[in-house]
């Protein structure tokens, strides 16, 4: 009876697979010189296949259910056996069960820089990142072209093709785009959706269908962030004279809460607030008719004053004014306007440093005449 036992469980006569991982593809199901008893049941589960290969040859492929393994649900692997007359004797195959479930959240993503010529910022370089999602769609051809004889196949062994697939054909939609960087944003779907057909008809040549492909995100090099950021802070900004006066005013703000800035602090301040004030006087002045503004004079319309000369200046590396003469007096005493200091009026063609500006005399005073020459001494004295 023992003899028997042994003798019968030497056939195999149940074949299923439980997958245990969540990244296997393809498991071979074998024991050691084991062979399947005809008559094995056979269970392939949802999101299964199983393909039998028979010396080296793929035979019968079964689909999701329960079998009972015979010549007449064997037909392909009946036939290169010889199993004309219905033979039910043991056989060996090897059996590879195959998981079509999807795998998901393989990610992707450009490993260098993708050059592209923006028609705002000119050669520009992005990076791209994103998700795909695949399944095995022809099992036969997976094992034939991909797999070979491989017990355990798993998704870490064909992504990286994949992804090298995925990022050739963005960089090449990309390119042929021309969307600019600033617009790429409100293209991600867009992007999607080509890069996806155009992968699909590949991903058919290894068995597998692209199921998902999706575009997360396209970013630039830092370095080229940060002068984005720059040059977005400009453009909020706006007016950089009207934030210089705001930045002057914040100054005098400053200043006035401030009680050991000393005298001169509160005189430059003052002067700057006055020259502020002038500005603002002028610009509400032009703004009104004629009519208002010799209703707001009283009546008689004097004679324009004469313009007093004022001059732009560069403070801490920034343009600043217009200031009148009283105020670069107070700037110079306080050592805030130097004779290196470049200054700049209405008529300059070009920016000159303070000391060699005519009307500046009156600012730094004039140099006095060189000193006479001492006589020489009597002799004898």
């Amino acid at each position: 009876m023992g003899l028997l036992n042994k003798l019968k469980n030497e056939f195999i006569d149940i074949i299923e697979w439980l997958d245990p991982t969540n990244d296997t593809i393809v498991h071979r199901f074998e024991r050691y010189q084991n062979e399947i008893k005809m008559g094995a049941k056979l269970t392939v589960r949802e999101s299964q296949v199983a393909v039998f290969i028979n010396e080296g040859q793929i035979a019968d492929v079964f689909k999701p259910g329960m079998y009972t393994l015979q010549t007449q649900n064997m037909p392909i692997l009946s036939t290169l056996k010889g199993w004309v007359h219905g033979f039910n004797s043991p056989f060996k195959a090897e059996v590879y069960f195959v998981n079509t479930k999807k795998f998901l959240d393989n990610k992707w993503g450009t490993p260098n820089p993708v050059m592209l010529r923006d028609p705002e910022f000119g050669p520009i370089r992005i990076r791209a990142f994103g998700v795909y999602e695949f399944r095995v769609e022809d099992a036969a051809t997976f094992i034939r072209d991909v797999v070979g004889t491989d017990g355990d196949f798993t998704t870490e062994q064909v992504t990286n093709q994949l992804r090298n697939i995925i990022v050739t054909r963005f960089t090449d939609a990309v390119g042929e785009a021309k969307i600019p960087v600033l617009d790429m944003a409100s293209n991600y779907n867009e992007f999607s959706e080509k890069v996806s057909g155009a992968i699909i008809s590949e991903y058919k040549e290894y068995g597998l269908n692209m199921t998902k492909f999706l575009v997360s995100n396209i970013s630039l090099p830092p370095n080229v962030e940060e002068a984005l950021d720059k040059r977005s802070s400009m453009g909020i900004i706006g007016n950089m004279n009207q934030y210089t006066q705001f930045q002057a005013a914040n100054a005098m703000e400053a200043a006035a809460t401030n009680p050991g800035g000393g005298g001169a602090s509160e005189g430059m301040g003052m002067g700057m607030g006055f020259a502020m004030a002038g500005s603002m006087m002028n610009a509400m002045n032009q703004g009104m008719n004629p009519n208002q503004q010799q209703q707001q004079a009283g009546g008689a319309v004097p004679p324009p004053m004469p313009q007093a000369v004022t001059f732009f200046a560069v403070v801490n590396g920034a343009q600043a004014g217009p200031f009148d003469i009283n105020v670069l007096k107070q700037m110079a005493g306080m050592g805030t306007l130097t004779k290196e200091t470049l200054i700049w009026k209405q008529g300059m063609a070009n920016w000159m440093p303070a000391g060699q500006v005519p009307e500046m005399v009156q600012v730094f005073g004039a140099a006095p005449p060189p000193l006479p020459p001492t006589p020489p001494p009597t002799p004898g004295m």
